[in-house]
């Protein structure tokens, strides 16, 4: 079963380590540090967090159960789909002084952490898609905590990353069974084959984790529909 991928973890303990690791990252900026470009497409650091903080009105509205408030904003906005939304999150952000906007998104989120947490894993939250387990949703936004981190920069010790990629790999070789994208996966001790119809490639570990995430770098052999295939992750 799917779920059996994730049973060892604890997606509570995850998110908050990977929040934690974003908020010590963004309280040592300075002007030029927020104004850098991040591996995220369009966005610089400071537009990171300002989706960060705004992602969070999805987030509480999951808790909240107001689902349905939430789309009539969106609605009211003009904004279609998921992209739209983020996008308009950064842009309400990028006038207000950062220090606000960090203020917003740290009390927010630990909200939304201890709120999670409380509720456990296996109670379900109200979401786009019709009620899905806390749990689950939280192993998601982990993923994404993680995904943004290494976006701007945020280091990771070297004592971490190897628990930090195994947990990784395990949220989207679920992530990729969940959504029957129909991907075969092979692990072994050091690396990961993959095939997907007439295409196959075999990948190290992070480049794994980076494939589901949308990260891969372009160049690593690994062909555009085989790429599509394994991105299951934002």
């Amino acid at each position: 079963m799917p779920e059996d991928l994730l049973r060892e973890y604890d997606p509570f303990d995850i998110f908050d380590a990977e929040a934690s690791r974003l908020d010590w990252f963004f309280a040592g900026l300075d002007e030029e540090g927020w104004r850098r470009p991040s591996r995220a497409a369009g966005w610089t650091v400071r537009d990171v967090l300002g989706h960060l903080a705004g992602e969070e009105l999805y987030n509480q509205a999951c808790l909240d159960g107001t689902m349905d408030d939430l789309r009539r904003l969106m609605e009211s906005e003009g904004i279609a789909g998921y992209n739209e939304f983020n996008e308009w999150c950064v842009r309400q952000r990028r006038g207000l002084p950062v220090e606000d906007v960090l203020k917003e998104w740290r009390d927010k989120n630990g909200d939304t952490r201890r709120r999670m947490r409380a509720l456990g894993r296996d109670a379900l939250l109200e979401t786009m898609a019709g009620p899905y387990p806390v749990g689950k949703q939280t192993f998601h936004y982990a993923s994404e905590y993680a995904t943004h981190a290494d976006d701007v920069g945020a280091p990771v010790r070297p004592d971490e990353e190897d628990a930090r990629t195994f947990w990784r790999i395990a949220v989207g070789r679920f992530a990729l069974a969940e959504q029957d994208t129909r991907v075969q996966i092979e692990q072994t001790s050091d690396e990961i084959w993959v095939h997907f119809g007439d295409a196959e490639a075999t990948l190290s570990y992070p480049q794994f984790v980076e494939a589901t995430v949308g990260r891969l770098p372009e160049g690593q052999g690994v062909s555009p529909r085989l790429v599509s295939a394994l991105r299951c992750l934002a």
